[in-house]
């Protein structure tokens, strides 16, 4: 999978945090430190081991780089950034029944805003999956020879 590039100094205006919450009954903030074994427990069972190990590191933060979708006490979904190498957005995922609500959208542009906010100009997707949903959502372009990238050489013993 391709690296893809976000330019944030030009992200389209959403709607705010607390209007998606109004909206959906889904609340998206940044995750903390005594939730760790909970995000993680959560990413393992629905993503995978390597997934777990970097929103460990999101975890090692001051301000903790992972933020999570919650609804009625269950967290629906997460995204991190700045984990692998700086300036990487992921990894995101969303529960596979509540894909659709516009869950996974708020995660990215969140944490994309948050970027942006934090210094960046530009944002790299690693190994970016829905290639798709990113050019339409945030205008993402594919980074013409970067597979494996980053990622060459990685150790993948532990892959589920």
């Amino acid at each position: 999978m391709s690296d893809m590039l976000v330019k944030l100094y030009e992200l389209n205006e959403v709607e705010s945090i607390k209007e998606f919450k109004q909206r959906t009954g889904v609340t998206i903030r940044r995750a903390m430190p005594p939730e760790k074994h909970v995000v993680t427990g959560w990413v393992s069972e629905h993503f995978g081991l390597p997934w777990v190990s970097e929103c460990e590191v999101a975890f090692s933060r001051p301000a903790v780089n992972c933020l999570v979708a919650i609804e009625d006490n269950k967290m629906l979904g997460f995204a991190c950034y700045d984990v692998t190498a700086k300036g990487f957005f992921g990894p995101t995922g969303v529960d596979e029944k509540e894909q659709g609500r516009g869950i996974g959208t708020m995660l990215c542009l969140y944490a994309l805003q948050l970027m942006r906010a934090e210094g960046y100009g530009y944002a790299i997707i690693g190994g970016a999956g829905p290639t798709e949903f990113y050019t339409r959502t945030i205008g993402a372009t594919i980074i013409e020879g970067s597979v494996p990238g980053i990622y060459n050489g990685m150790l993948n013993k532990d892959w589920d």
